[in-house]
């Protein structure tokens, strides 16, 4: 993948940490293809306290810097419950072993060698931030009514939407939310009127037309990352929900074709 084919980041907020002005400015390069907000800090003590202001969605860091480097930097940084969850990529030497060791042993969640890569840089970027976020920015917990057992439709639906590629079983999920079976399907059909299965599948269809509308995901990727065991399969359930291939919705939100595009590319059917 060139450079200028870097995937979309534009809600991406990355604090880059670096003392050399010149690996600073090609990796802001990077990151301004990709259309990422940008912080920048010049060592590991600006690191630690523009992360404490800004809470940047994630962390690129060199390792040896003046005044703190980025090992003291990473320590603090996950040990600091604002920013412990946010992840760290280290940069490194191509030599560094001992680095890229210690650096992980600490809590970084990857490194990056120099000289870099364009594509490496932001494809390990999007993937980092896929499993930071999770799935949850692209679906909302549902908004239930006042239940006796919504609390316990909420707790199922977090735990679904952490991994829809391997969700429990229904017995497992209801022994997860500290109940039974028959108790939380009722639930669910009191609540949202459909049984476990059938919210599950259609929030993976939901975010499946997110996906196709805002990404540039193939549309077999869409179909593993949601939790369908074939692209096939996949095609077939989203035809039936939305009436369109997956193909046919694609071309529609890069054609405009609808009245209004943009607003329909995020709106969920």
């Amino acid at each position: 993948m060139s450079l200028r084919a870097a995937p979309d980041l534009s809600d991406a907020h990355i604090l880059v940490v670096d003392d050399r002005p010149d690996e600073l400015r090609f990796l802001i390069d990077i990151l301004r293809v990709a259309r990422c907000r940008i912080s920048v800090a010049f060592d590991g003590l600006q690191a630690y306290n523009r992360a404490q202001a800004i809470s940047p969605d994630l962390i690129l860091m060199d390792v040896r810097m003046p005044r703190m480097d980025g090992f003291v930097a990473c320590r603090l940084l996950t040990s600091a419950p604002s920013t412990q969850a946010i992840p760290i990529i280290f940069l490194t030497a191509v030599g560094d072993l001992e680095d890229r060791i210690e650096g992980l042993e600490i809590g970084a969640v990857d490194y990056i060698v120099k000289p870099f890569e364009p594509a490496e840089v932001v494809a390990r970027i999007r993937n980092h931030l896929k499993r930071a976020r999770g799935i949850r920015p692209l679906e909302q917990l549902p908004v239930l009514p006042d239940h006796p057992d919504a609390s316990l439709v909420r707790a199922a639906s977090e735990i679904l939407l952490r991994d829809l590629r391997n969700p429990p079983a229904l017995d497992d999920l209801a022994r997860l939310v500290g109940t039974h079976e028959k108790r939380l399907s009722r639930a669910f059909r009191d609540n949202l009127g459909q049984t476990v299965f059938e919210y599950l599948r259609d929030t993976r269809l939901r975010i499946a037309h997110r996906f196709l509308a805002e990404t540039s995901m193939g549309i077999g990727d869409i179909a593993v990352e949601i939790g369908f065991s074939t692209a096939g399969n996949f095609a077939t359930a989203f035809r039936e929900r939305f009436g369109v291939t997956p193909s046919d919705w694609r071309k529609q939100c890069m054609r405009g074709d609808m009245a209004d595009t943009a607003e329909a590319c995020q709106a969920d059917a």
